[in-house]
């Protein structure tokens, strides 16, 4: 193993859902102590931290519950890049030789119905919000009303990626929504923006996830099963990409952060979308799922329509895409989301993922994370 090399060797999980009562810290607390049982590490061998959160201002606050062991602990946000942001962070820690053991943790409680704020926080006039666009329901709905007539997509495609995502939180025990619902029923519920309807959308929650890293060559020493950091890249929007709270359209267009955040990573890890065997992808909504797909290099824009016809991003498909549901069945709670991705794939990879582990001894797991205001993070792991 080179020095720079970084190894995944544990993870932990509080389920997303709804917990009156309980802090999103103590839901972090949970988390950690999981990640640091499967890593079989002790909270005093922790030597970085890095905590990221949307509703608590100072996650790194974590360790008054966990131990005050003098860890320095620092706390980052990147919208709903936020967890791909903290294992980054975490990671390059290791790297720089500031730790050998470091953890990365992902906690929010975010209260019923859509995010709601004022546009000057994201530098946006205030008729932006008076004229009703700064929803992400709205966005999210006109980008692929656009997409679906440009490039042929149905509203059954976006059925069918809803019904495969109920499907694969009802085989996920600690999934929020655990209900299978069939593409008729999510055709049939009602619009919230055309032609996204209520159960092509995912919601905000609670939750957290943590994960344990330590350098490569030290792994074998905590775990018989580590899982490898290829690559991680992130990037903000360009001039005249169309991306989540962009006021207008652009008379000349660009691709979205996230085709540069996938060619990056495919880069640094030297593989190709042809080798990942098991994919997270970003699915705010039904729509977004299916121009992910494109947009990380899967597929070109319009075979889509085939490709989920044809079950491939079932689980027993060729790429196995949110094989736990993703955000559709577990909701989003910001600071966590990424984190639960690396969670699942550190699970797939380990092929512990019980009823809805993927066949074949999946060896490479890929992660894409996007949101506000146009952030994209791509993560690639192997065994």
């Amino acid at each position: 193993m080179a020095p720079s090399d970084v190894a995944i060797i544990g993870t932990g999980l509080h389920p997303f859902g709804r917990y009156p009562g309980k802090s999103a810290l103590e839901m972090g607390e949970d988390a950690v102590i999981e990640a640091l049982a499967d890593a079989g590490v002790e909270w005093s061998a922790i030597q970085a931290l890095y905590a990221g959160s949307m509703e608590v201002k100072n996650p790194e606050a974590i360790v008054g519950l966990l131990g005050l062991t003098g860890v320095p602990g620092r706390a980052v946000f990147t919208g709903c890049a936020t967890g791909a942001t903290s294992l980054a962070m975490a990671a390059n820690a290791i790297r720089l030789g500031d730790a050998d053991i470091a953890i990365a943790i992902g906690l929010d409680k975010h209260p019923r119905g859509a995010f709601s704020d004022h546009p000057s926080v994201s530098g946006l006039p205030g008729w932006y919000g008076e004229a009703g666009l700064f929803l992400t329901t709205h966005f999210f709905g006109m980008k692929i009303n656009r997409y679906m007539h440009d490039f042929g997509i149905t509203p059954v495609t976006l059925a069918r990626t809803a019904e495969k995502a109920f499907r694969n939180g009802a085989a996920n025990p600690r999934a929020w929504r655990r209900t299978p619902m069939t593409a008729e029923q999510i055709l049939e519920s009602q619009y919230l923006n055309y032609p996204l309807t209520q159960y092509m959308y995912c919601s905000p929650d609670e939750g957290a996830a943590a994960v344990v890293l330590a350098r490569a060559d030290l792994a074998s020493k905590y775990t018989d099963k580590p899982i490898y950091l290829r690559a991680s890249t992130l990037f903000s929007r360009r001039e005249g990409a169309f991306e989540l709270l962009s006021p207008s359209l652009p008379l000349e267009t660009a691709p979205s952060p996230t085709v540069f955040a996938s060619q990056a990573a495919y880069e640094q890890a030297g593989i190709g979308p042809e080798d990942v065997d098991v994919a997270q992808l970003q699915d705010t909504d039904a729509g977004s799922e299916v121009i992910h797909l494109a947009e990380n290099g899967f597929c070109k824009d319009g075979e889509q329509e085939t490709l989920l016809a044809e079950g491939a991003t079932e689980i027993g498909g060729k790429l196995p895409v949110n094989t736990d549901g993703g955000l559709l069945a577990n909701g989003e709670p910001v600071g966590a989301s990424g984190l639960r991705q690396i969670h699942e794939l550190v699970t797939q990879l380990r092929g512990r993922a019980g009823d809805r582990q993927v066949a074949g001894n999946p060896r490479v797991g890929y992660a894409h994370l996007y949101g506000a205001p146009g952030t994209a993070a791509v993560t690639i792991l192997s065994t």
